[in-house]
């Protein structure tokens, strides 16, 4: 029989227990160990059983069994002290609350998608996971930040293959009730909603759901609620799925709705509405236009601003960063798909042509008639970064044309390297390990140096044992996955004999588009087999990776890697796990001795798996590509060299794939098992030439070595405190003092910077560099002459203090273009009339050799975050 309706019952917990509520409900327990130690001595079957989730073990737990421990007095005390450290964690000053007053109030972040935990599937890959480390080191660090999200009723898909090594895809729907969440509502108890106007009169609800990472706050929109039509419903039914409509819809549910959301939230529970605004990627980027319909709504504000001021005023406050390092990545509308949308009424008063004019592609190469969700993103913030340095730099040569006449350098995207959470993806065993020799308190910092007073034998038993838990889950999981595509029973006794704990183990875990590349290592069938059954120095790999369910290319590469693996020479050697998530990646990261990783530099923006395994001690072995081009440093992994730029795709996978197998012949697999040191007894037969017998084991010291350099070096860089932290000494707290500027005296700022914007713009094309003259220029200049620069400057109706005329002087090429360039502003001016002016200022010969300069001119006015942002520049 089915049942015609269903629905979760909470679980009743008896008063002396009942703090076991808020401390499961709160995400926290996913990243603080002793939460969760105390969930599992409670009942240690029903919590694997629950897949350690406290709210699906709390819901297990019967009211008899929930009695006795409420009867229990070493148990009630264990979780009164587990509440008073949630109080305590919750309220406690942290590193923010000793910044000064300039510091953000609020800050709203936004993104598709949030990987906190197992228990709350809303991610596909790395920027939800990205996302989900932001909140958590927000909340250890004190950042007053609140995110914005959707509830998909199916998250992202579960992967599993077919006997033909196939993806497959289902799409298991989540309950709310039976996840950490909390349904926000009005005084009266109904659901607080979020409304939109859509199209043909039709209208789109959302309930707000409220989960608690740490002390963050986390609202995320549901569409499956009643009011809506069927269509409307399904607008958050799985993450990224469909497009068309469906696909904007999303986004302008995230966006618009979004910061409706807030405005619900603050009002409902007092808070403080946020003086920044995060856009984590361009799928959000609507929030903007929702901000700039407050300002000029009279239903909203009683002194409506202008599109001009509003644009600025949100401007001032808004951060977009950009994750992806190829158009393609890039959400893009068709244009007339917008205006149908907006003409629906979803922002009253803004004019829709003004909406179109941010997302237009009005450049060269640029198509008219796409509105492109990047170029939205980029205009509507003014400050912008990618995230790592190599993929800032990608990202401003990527975006150049939205800046004509400046250099790539020039283009104002900056960068900020993503970083990973460390409490949650650094292993227990390993912050134990820690704690026991150095103190609890080491792991507040933490203080990775201390890595290098840990005996080597020590970090080298550490090692294999997070080995041995990795073969031991991926025997459980291959296991499981055989019997998913038809196997049985029978014919699975070789699962329990994959892999081997003293092998040198790589993992290889991520999404599956094809610049990743999951097959290079096939690249050399023969070769790949001859390295995975070496007598002397075998490896072994652990791979996973879920595919685009619409990337047939992609899921044919992970059929053609799965069917390697399934050869019964090797298939001990080498496994695929389907449905990679947070689950696997707690055993995978920490049991890799390397991490591999080998996408087509420069496509991966940033590639944070890597870090996820560093911080384990594992070592990468990698492209220099995202944040591995600026933190690799020859002692933490190996760099895999990358063929010239312009050969051939197939020449180049030759190339590159020939450079990684050469790397683990000769580098990477003979160090793992050479040795200066034994001890234990007698080693066996292949000494130091092989893995060694149980109760044996020889010391690779400088595999040791580099582990411990790793650790030491690599891990505060990559960590996702150090990550928040320059977001908000870089770009927080300036947008947020740009904001407040914008805003105070009635908006009066940005007022004046809209006005002022019209009026540059619509003289600058009349402006002109006339004619460029040196002084001082001797006959034979040599380093430390002095020359003045003058350039007669025809302003166009605009005035001195509106411009700022710069001279860039540095190394003369042969083409004349300069390199290693110097900017002096030309800061004395003389009034020559009629509009005309002669600029002049002094810069100093500093170098030897070929000697050039230039004169440009820029907009100049105080509220502008960066010389390039408006696009405008005359060049002499």
């Amino acid at each position: 029989m089915k049942a015609i309706r269903r629905f979760t019952v909470r679980t009743v917990l008896p008063e002396p227990i009942s703090a076991l509520a808020a401390l499961a409900t709160n995400l926290r327990w996913s990243w603080h160990l002793p939460t969760r130690e105390l969930f599992a001595t409670l009942n240690p079957q029903i919590w694997k059983e629950s897949k350690h989730d406290p709210v699906t073990f709390l819901g297990s737990v019967g009211r008899e069994e929930l009695q006795q421990l409420a009867a229990d007095p070493a148990v009630v005390a264990r979780v009164r002290r587990a509440e008073e450290d949630l109080t305590h964690y919750l309220t406690k000053p942290r590193w923010y609350q000793g910044l000064g007053a300039s510091a953000p109030k609020c800050i709203a972040y936004f993104s598709p998608e949030f990987g906190v935990a197992e228990a709350l599937p809303q991610y596909s890959g790395g920027l939800g996971i990205l996302a989900g480390d932001h909140l958590k080191a927000a909340s250890d660090l004190g950042v007053p930040l609140i995110g914005v999200g959707l509830l998909y009723q199916a998250g992202y898909f579960k992967q599993s293959l077919s006997r033909d090594a196939w993806q497959q895809e289902t799409y298991p729907l989540l309950d709310p009730d039976n996840l950490p969440l909390t349904l926000l509502r009005e005084a009266d108890g109904t659901p607080a909603q979020v409304r939109l106007p859509l199209p043909e009169g039709r209208q789109l609800l959302a309930n707000i759901w409220r989960a608690d990472v740490g002390r963050i706050p986390l609202l995320l929109l549901d569409s499956n609620v009643q009011g809506n039509d069927d269509a409307a419903r399904t607008i958050t039914d799985r993450l990224y799925g469909g497009g068309g409509d469906h696909r904007l819809q999303q986004e302008l549910l995230l966006g618009m709705g979004g910061v409706k959301a807030l405005r619900i939230y603050a009002r409902l529970t007092g808070g403080v509405a946020p003086e920044v605004f995060h856009t984590n990627e361009g799928h959000a980027g609507f929030l903007g236009i929702e901000r700039i319909r407050e300002l000029m709504d009279p239903a909203v504000t009683a002194e409506p601003l202008s599109w001009g001021a509003a644009l600025a005023a949100g401007r001032a406050s808004t951060v977009f960063t950009t994750h992806t390092p190829v158009p393609a990545g890039i959400d893009r509308f068709p244009a007339a798909q917008i205006r149908h949308f907006f003409g629906a009424g979803l922002a009253p008063n803004v004019p829709v042509d003004k909406v179109l004019a941010l997302g237009a592609e009005d450049y060269d190469d640029g198509d008219p008639f796409v509105f492109n969700m990047a170029v939205m993103g980029l205009r509507l913030a003014q400050r912008a970064n990618g995230v790592a340095k190599l993929h800032g730099v990608v990202s401003r040569g990527m975006f150049a044309k939205l800046w004509p006449g400046f250099d790539h350098s020039e283009v104002p995207i900056t960068s900020v390297t993503n970083g990973v959470h460390v409490p949650t993806w650094v292993d227990p065993r390993l912050s134990g390990l820690a704690a026991e020799r150095f103190g609890a308190q080491v792991l507040d910092g933490p203080d990775w140096g201390k890595v290098y007073d840990v005996p080597d034998a020590d970090v080298w038993a550490l090692r294999r044992t997070l080995r041995s838990a990795l073969v031991k889950d991926v025997r459980r999981r291959l296991r499981s996955t055989w019997k998913k595509r038809g196997a049985a029973d029978a014919e699975l006794a070789w699962t329990e004999n994959v892999l081997d704990p003293d092998v040198l183990t790589i993992g290889f875990a991520r999404r599956v588009p094809t610049y990743k590349r999951l097959t290079l290592m096939l690249r050399d069938p023969a070769r790949l087999k001859a390295l995975l059954l070496d007598k002397h120095h075998p490896i072994q790999l652990v791979i996973a990776g879920k595919s685009h369910p619409a990337d047939d290319a992609g899921k044919a590469m992970i059929q053609e890697l799965v069917r390697f693996t399934d050869d019964p020479a090797v298939r001990h050697r080498i496994v695929f796990l389907p449905n990679y998530d947070i689950a696997m990646a707690r055993t995978l990261f920490p049991g890799c001795d390397v991490w591999l990783n080998n996408p087509l530099r420069p496509l991966e923006a940033c590639g944070t798996s890597g870090m996820k395994a560093a911080i384990n001690g594992s070592l990468n072995l990698s492209v220099m590509d995202g944040w591995w081009d600026e933190l690799y440093d020859g002692e933490n992994g190996w760099a895999i060299p990358t063929a010239n730029v312009g050969t051939s795709a197939e020449e180049r996978d030759d190339i590159e794939a020939a450079a990684l197998y050469e790397l683990l012949e000769n580098q990477v697999a003979p160090r793992f098992y050479g040795s200066t040191v034994v001890y234990g007894s007698v080693p066996n037969g292949a000494g130091a030439a092989g893995p060694s017998t149980p109760g044996t084991e020889e010391l690779p010291t400088h595999w040791i070595s580099m582990i411990k350099h790793t650790l030491a070096k690599l891990g505060p860089a990559v960590s996702a405190e150090r990550m928040v932290q320059d977001y908000v000494n870089r770009l927080y707290e300036p947008a947020a003092i740009s904001g407040r500027a914008a805003r105070a005296d009635g908006y009066a700022q940005a007022k004046d910077l809209a006005l002022w914007i019209a009026r540059v713009r619509e003289a600058w094309p009349q402006l002109a560099v006339e004619h460029v003259d040196s002084l001082g220029v001797t006959a034979e200049p040599q380093i430390g002459d002095t020359i003045t620069v003058q350039a007669y400057v025809a302003l166009g109706g605009l005035n001195p203090a509106d411009v700022s005329v710069e001279t860039a002087y540095g190394k003369a090429l042969d083409n004349d273009q300069l390199s290693d360039t110097t900017i002096a502003v030309l800061d004395r001016f003389e009034d020559l009339g009629q509009g005309r002016y002669l600029f002049s200022g002094d810069i100093v010969v500093d170098r030897a050799g070929s000697f050039g300069y230039t004169v440009r001119v820029l907009p100049n006015h105080g509220a502008l975050a960066s010389k390039a942002e408006l696009g405008l520049i005359a060049n002499a």
